[in-house]
């Protein structure tokens, strides 16, 4: 199915983004850090993002989120559109432990009080926490938030799921599972938007890459395409 059939679930449209950064002690500049960025994610589709660190790809997503707004155009997403960005504990509430943090993300994602506390056992079974689940997370170190974010988010409700490098973390074999798990959630009918600098990850997940590069969409296509193109430029 070409992008025209598909329903557009959310579109930047000619978005450009800007952080104030202190050059010396009595200046201060901006840092342009996306730059007329225009781009859409369909219904049901697995969307990449590629680009080396500093291109914008972590902002391109709080954008998305609705966690920052753009200085310039538009972030518009379908009426009724839930976004949830999934990074290592992005707001996870430091004071409450795992579980808890657990059952307020499944309340804030619209599920009822039986289905939040049916995952409960089932997250802390994936995330491998152990007795830590009933700890506070400012206790857990990267690795274990990130576990607990990424168990969290498979069960959740939400229409867009946006995913930060969060494949990235833990042991081996940890890694192995969480990218089956992913595999298995993608083959549903959930709309992903994936940021990894793991290329045969992106080109094995998706359906379409955004290449950023300084800020600007450098290519969107297909991932075969688009990551062909990328890699003949890192060697």
């Amino acid at each position: 199915m070409s992008d025209s059939d598909r329903k557009a679930l959310l579109e930047l449209r000619r978005v450009s983004h800007s952080y104030r950064a202190r050059r010396s002690n009595y200046e201060q500049g901006e840092h342009r850090v996306l730059d007329d960025v225009s781009l859409s994610v369909y219904r049901g589709q697995t969307l990449g993002v590629i680009g080396r660190n500093g291109a914008g790809k972590t902002t391109l997503l709080r954008l998305m989120a609705g966690i920052l707004e753009p200085n310039q155009g538009q972030v518009w997403r379908r009426s009724g559109v839930k976004c949830s960005l999934l990074s290592l504990g992005l707001g996870f509430q430091d004071q409450l432990t795992g579980r808890d943090n657990v059952l307020l993300s499944a309340l804030l994602q619209g599920a009822t009080r039986a289905e939040a506390h049916g995952c409960l056992e089932p997250v802390n079974e994936f995330a491998e926490l152990g007795r830590s689940y009933n700890e506070p997370v400012k206790t857990y170190s990267a690795g274990m938030r990130a576990r607990l974010g990424f168990a969290t988010a498979l069960q959740t409700r939400v229409d867009v799921l946006l995913i930060d490098e969060v494949l990235a973390v833990g042991d081996r074999q940890f890694r192995a599972k969480a990218a089956s798990a992913m595999q298995r959630h993608l083959e549903g009918a959930q709309t992903v938007v994936l940021v990894s600098h793991n290329e045969n990850q992106l080109e094995r997940l998706c359906d379409r890459v955004a290449w950023i590069e300084n800020g600007r969409l450098r290519l969107v296509g297909g991932a075969t395409e688009v990551m062909t193109q990328y890699k003949t430029t890192s060697e």
